[in-house]
């Protein structure tokens, strides 16, 4: 027999009020953002996309203690310096959880904008459409792709499509990421 399924909601929401009261301002992406704007799929994995860089750790690392979350680098403060991840690992319900820190403008705001998704009694803040969207053609592996398909498919015609654009052609100045004004049109035209 498995172990029961863990009751992400309720994590979720606790993870919402530890960061809160800690100050820290933030938004989920990965597969939990997916699952609430685009196509459905099995996911346990939180992405974390926080409003601070690495100088927050204290505070996160306070709010995992409190969550039981273990960190899953050997020396969890000098991986988030440099890679600007944190990853760890609720003990009792195995969710891992990756804290994303981001100093950009884009992210800020992005964050700001978030969508608040009530679960457990708490607001739990998710990506919005567009800015998953984004996140995911800056990406740009397979899974994100099909990913990115499936946001369009389900939220289109809702899609702000003139502010996608605009950070497509900004995402487009990074090298690497040349491309995405394009992938974003092929997207567009599959409407």
């Amino acid at each position: 027999m498995g172990s029961p399924q863990p009751d992400l909601p309720s994590f979720l929401a606790a993870l919402t009020l530890e960061l809160q009261q800690r100050g820290l301002h933030f938004m989920l992406i990965g597969g939990q953002a997916v699952l609430l704007h685009g196509r459905p799929r099995f996911t346990e994995d939180v992405d974390v996309t926080l409003a601070a860089g690495p100088a927050a750790l204290p505070l996160v690392r306070a709010a995992c203690e409190a969550l039981d979350l273990s960190p899953l680098a050997e020396d969890p403060d000098a991986f988030a310096r440099r890679t600007f991840v944190l990853p760890v690992r609720q003990t009792a319900s195995r969710i891992r959880v990756d804290f994303i820190f981001s100093t950009t403008d884009y992210e800020a705001q992005a964050v700001a904008r978030a969508t608040r998704v009530l679960l457990a009694g708490a607001q739990v803040p998710f990506a919005t459409a567009e800015d998953l969207l984004i996140h995911k053609l800056f990406a740009g592996r397979p899974r994100d792709i099909e990913d990115a398909e499936g946001i369009v498919r389900r939220r289109g015609a809702q899609l702000d499509w003139t502010y996608l654009e605009r950070w497509a052609a900004e995402f487009a100045l990074v090298p690497g990421r040349e491309g995405m004004p394009v992938a974003l049109e092929r997207l567009k035209a599959g409407l």
